[in-house]
């Protein structure tokens, strides 16, 4: 080694030790601060270097809840827990150690830590082994709805449990009876005087508990802590998310918060991933609509739309048709907003409002993957309507859904959005007019003897089904049914929901009064009706003389 090359290195060494040096200078005092920090607050301190760490204490905190709330576990053992936070303003913070001390007894100390000795604790976490689970009191497994389910029969019980629970076991009865009741939500509201708790089952909302209104803070910080939601922000809107992972199913949760005159409303849907694996042939078409949608859905390109309100099943709908579809050799790709459940084999992507990535530009961006099904969770503008007509007319089968009461308003929709008729009518190849009714249960069903009034009215709207649509109906002999209520189906009368259909298909008639651009609601029904097509209310009276729904029911979501 050379004289020169020898005191290079020599520099270098030197170097290297005066910045650990300095390091080590700037790291004590950070401490110094810190302590003084604490001893002017009132606060205890904890040098972290100093402190042994004990890696299985950090099993009680999730690293991702540790670095968000700057909260670490330090020392845990039967008597006491010692906990390091840098931030004792956050108010969050005090929450998580209250619903730690819900699962975990002993005597609590909470220090005041530096950045420093809050990253040494992270540090640790990395050295964990990927095989643990890690547990905490704000999360809900399925143990914990288990412990519930089994005694849960019907809303009263429901009620009578909640009376009686703990703050922990509150929320989780919550879950475990909605899971139970197959709700697909739970409305949480502060009133003055209570908190009301519904559950909406196959589509209706029914009242299921009433809870004192002292314990809403601790409710919905509970419910806060469990989606990942901001616990100081209670004057705006906020969403967040969680999962039960269960041994047959995995329950998506979503919560959505908004401010109310007496606190927060709090909504929870529950996505169930079971839920996925509708088929084509068990979404409840027959006859005539059935062979139509699946001629079309077999079509290599053009577009099929789905129409209805919301909660009509649209996207149920355009899932069995995606499933139907799903094959290794198609390429099928999504656009929603939000992906409500994940589809094996199909490329799925969210809708971000906040980065500019909307309907529009994403649908431009999937045409560039080249696919052969494409998706859009909804058309509501031009400039999304006129990629899809346009994708549609080039080779790709196009699904999505759109805002209209029937399945002849869509047109007149898309030529309000501005559309061009003469890309309108080639580009469409069927739309789907749909509503969700409940099943009757089949455990405690009965025939039903119906109203007058409203017996003539069912017979007035079968009476006028389209002789093309091959569907004969003897109108001297109808035959009714209810459900009477029972255990099964938690004396509703009612158990699960199936559609009722409306199918309208290209025909030159429809085709050409969309190149005139003369395109009434009224007139495209009438058309389509002399064509064969079976409106939604007389698909759902066919169904109630089949015994699957009522007829109050139909009459109830269809007019």
């Amino acid at each position: 080694m050379t004289i020169k090359s020898k005191i290079k290195l020599a520099t270098e060494e030197v170097s290297e030790k005066f910045q650990e040096k300095m390091h080590d200078i700037a790291i004590k005092e950070r401490e110094r601060e810190v302590e003084q920090v604490a001893t002017a607050s009132g606060l205890p301190y904890l040098n972290v270097q100093h402190f042994p760490l004990n890696q299985e204490s950090l099993h009680i905190i999730p690293e991702t809840d540790a670095r968000r709330l700057k909260l670490v576990p330090l020392l845990v053992s039967e008597q006491e827990v010692r906990l390091g936070t840098t931030d004792f303003n956050n108010p969050e913070v005090n929450h998580y150690i209250n619903e730690l001390k819900q699962h975990r007894q002993g005597h609590y100390l909470v220090y005041l830590i530096s950045d420093y000795g809050l990253g040494l604790v992270f540090k640790a976490y990395a050295g964990l082994a990927k095989t643990r689970t890690i547990v905490t009191g704000v999360t809900i497994t399925e143990k914990d709805i288990k412990k519930y389910s089994g005694t849960i029969k019907d809303f009263a019980r429901v009620n009578e449990m909640l009376q009686k629970a703990t703050l922990t076991e509150l929320v989780t009865i919550l879950i475990a009876g909605a899971l139970e009741l197959r709700a697909s939500d739970i409305h949480v509201e502060a009133e003055e005087a209570s908190i009301t708790v519904r559950y909406r089952v196959d589509g209706t909302l029914y009242v299921t508990a009433q809870i004192r209104q002292q314990l809403w803070p601790q409710i919905i910080s509970r419910l806060k802590l469990l989606a990942k939601l901001k616990l100081n922000i209670t004057d705006q809107p906020q969403d967040g998310r969680f999962t039960i992972h269960l041994e047959n199913d995995t329950v998506d949760v979503r919560v959505s918060t908004i401010p109310t005159a007496y606190g927060e409303s709090v909504v929870m849907r529950l996505l169930r991933s079971s839920s996925t694996g509708l088929d084509f042939d068990d979404l409840g078409l027959t006859g005539k609509a059935y062979d139509d949608l699946k001629r079309e859905v077999e079509r290599p390109n053009g577009m099929i739309m789905a129409t209805g309100p919301t909660g009509s099943g649209k996207t149920t709908t355009l899932y069995a048709i995606l499933n139907k579809l799903n094959q290794p050799e198609s390429k099928i790709i999504t656009l929603e907003d939000p992906i409500e459940y994940k589809l094996k084999g199909v490329n799925q992507s969210q809708v971000e409002h906040a980065r500019g990535y909307d309907f529009a530009k994403g649908l431009k961006a999937i045409l560039r993957q080249d696919p052969d099904v494409v998706m859009v969770g909804e058309i509501r503008d031009f400039e999304t309507a006129d990629i899809a007509i346009n994708a549609a007319l080039t080779g790709h089968l196009v699904l999505s859904t759109i805002h209209t009461n029937s399945a002849a308003g869509a047109i007149p929709r898309f030529l309000s959005m501005g559309a061009k008729p003469f890309l309108l009518a080639p580009a469409v190849n069927s739309i789907i007019g749909q509503r969700l009714v409940r099943r009757i249960c089949e455990n405690c069903k009965e025939e039903h003897k119906l109203e007058s009034d409203v017996l003539e009215r069912a017979k007035k709207t079968l009476s006028s089904i389209s002789p093309k649509s091959e569907v004969k109906v003897d109108l001297g002999k109808l035959k009714f049914f209810h459900g009477k209520g029972c255990a099964k189906c938690s004396q509703l009368g009612y158990r699960g929901r199936i559609g009722i259909y409306e199918i309208m298909t290209m025909s030159p008639k429809i085709e050409k009064i969309i190149f005139a651009n003369k395109a009434s609601e009224v007139e495209l029904q009438e058309i389509a009706v002399a064509n064969g097509m079976v409106t939604m209310v007389q698909d759902g009276l066919l169904k109630a003389l089949q015994g699957i729904t009522t007829v109050e029911e139909v009459f109830r979501v269809a007019e």
